[in-house]
């Protein structure tokens, strides 16, 4: 193992890298999370009712979202690969095999959200959401093989170093959801008023034009050119969709232990009233909307470490994987220092309801509190699936959130008596738990270099 003695001109040369990739998918990441907030504000301006109906709803349907996503992680880091190592002619046949991956992702994606009912019935959520958070489950689980679809693409254009596009694509589907959302939710150009039904339809809607819009551009553009995406027909192959289930289940896995940590404390606040759901909505919507900055600088790290691993670069593992983790820390300062400082404006922009503001502003600081170890674990996480390093992380991630997050959560809302904001200090601690844990792993394996071993070839780990 050669040492690794950081030079100042490949540093910058590597945070240079890093953000120009970074840049357009932490916009892309904000504009898929503004959906939410979308969401959540017409709901919380048609209603209180409503936006608690939403926010359980959406607490399901985000289940869905994580596990689609997940899934398709297994793209970026398999095209950066072969992308690095100079066979762009084999990216066609691994994509192929993703799109159905996709497509039969999306169909049981579609199945489960619209039977999830019983789910809510076992945590005992309030009664009287029941009808409108399954109108809402029912109308956006259209959208869930769109969903699936978009992510194999976006993977695709991600993993060639190429994403404005999932940029441009993203922005383009939140410009239309808030009209069509205000159209089908208030009634407007003479349709009835939905309420939550009509802005689970208008989600499924812009999903599926997304989708559409993004594998039409693919299609077209020059730069995807000489790939054989379309060179023919295959069916699925079974060896090859394992290969990106194995790479790609425990990426799903990890994150529905981190998305559904935060989905089963909101289901279980669900069951103190409308005021708590409606106020930690507010919270989860705030604090997602600030995840996705180093959400999207840990898929550009995956790239760019998935390049190095390409080449054989040993150091170029250590630096891209370092100098993310870096520029993440940065970015969480500036989303620390908004939440701590003006946490009472922020709940003003969702309600005017005197309670939920109270109650949410309470719990955006601790949101604010939990974002330095949020940015480390995502941005640990984002260097180990360069390495196609899932396993591990998904055992790191497991025992964080739910062996020590979920637990302290529920000790201190339910049984110290501090309700929701309870349950957020249990965030903290198993986010706290897993930022450790998932550095140490990233610091080890990147200096082991057992990364090279993987397929018993020095060069490169990727599928063939």
């Amino acid at each position: 193992m050669s040492p690794f003695r950081p030079d100042r001109a490949r540093v910058a040369h590597e945070i240079g890298a890093t953000v120009r990739l970074a840049l357009p998918l932490i916009a892309a990441q904000l504009a898929a999370v503004g959906t939410n907030m979308v969401d959540a504000m017409l709901a919380g301006h048609y209603s209180a009712h409503v936006l608690g109906a939403v926010a359980v709803g959406a607490s399901i349907w985000a289940l869905a979202i994580v596990s689609g996503i997940g899934m398709m992680m297994a793209v970026p880091p398999s095209v950066s690969q072969l992308d690095g190592a100079g066979r762009r002619a084999e990216v066609g046949a691994v994509f192929r095999q993703a799109m159905w991956l996709a497509i039969g992702m999306g169909i049981l994606l579609w199945f489960g959200v619209r039977h999830a009912g019983s789910l809510i019935d076992l945590i005992g959520v309030s009664p009287g959401l029941r009808h409108d958070v399954d109108e809402f489950l029912f109308s956006i689980s259209w959208g869930a093989p769109a969903l699936t679809c978009y992510f194999a693409l976006r993977g695709l254009s991600e993993g060639l170093s190429r994403t404005w596009p999932s940029m441009c694509f993203s922005f383009g589907g939140l410009v239309v959801l808030a009209p069509l959302g205000y159209i089908f939710m208030f009634g407007k150009l003479g349709l009835a008023p939905q309420g939550a039904r009509g802005v689970g339809t208008a989600t499924a809607i812009v999903l599926w034009l997304e989708m559409l819009g993004f594998a039409l551009f693919i299609a077209k553009h020059h730069y995807y050119r000489g790939l054989n995406l379309g060179e023919r027909f295959d069916w699925p192959q079974w060896r090859r969709i394992g290969e990106l289930l194995w790479i790609g289940l425990p990426m799903a896995v990890t994150l529905l232990a981190e998305g559904g940590l935060f989905v089963a404390v909101a289901l279980a606040l669900g069951t103190l009233g409308e005021d708590v759901v409606a106020s930690h909505q507010v919270a989860l919507n705030i604090a997602s909307f600030f995840f996705m900055i180093p959400l999207g600088l840990a898929m550009a790290i995956t790239v760019r470490v998935g390049n190095a691993v390409g080449r054989g670069d040993a150091q170029g593992v250590r630096y891209a994987g370092f100098c993310g983790i870096v520029l993440t820390l940065i970015t969480q300062a500036v989303s620390a220092g908004i939440m701590l400082s003006f946490p009472h404006f922020i709940a003003t922009l969702y309600t005017r309801d005197a309670a939920v503001i109270a109650l949410a502003s309470q719990l955006i600081i601790l949101a604010g509190v939990f974002q330095f170890p949020d940015g480390i674990q995502v941005a640990s996480n984002g260097a180990l699936r360069g390495l196609k390093d899932t396993r591990v992380p998904m055992a790191l991630t497991l025992f964080a959130y739910w062996i020590v997050g979920m637990p302290v959560g529920s000790w201190l809302a339910f049984h110290q008596g501090y309700g929701a904001r309870g349950m957020w200090m249990g965030l903290v601690a198993g986010l706290s738990v897993s930022a450790v844990l998932l550095f140490a792993r990233f610091w080890r394996s990147s200096r082991s270099e057992r990364w090279r071993e993987a397929k018993g070839d020095t060069r490169v780990t990727a599928l063939h």
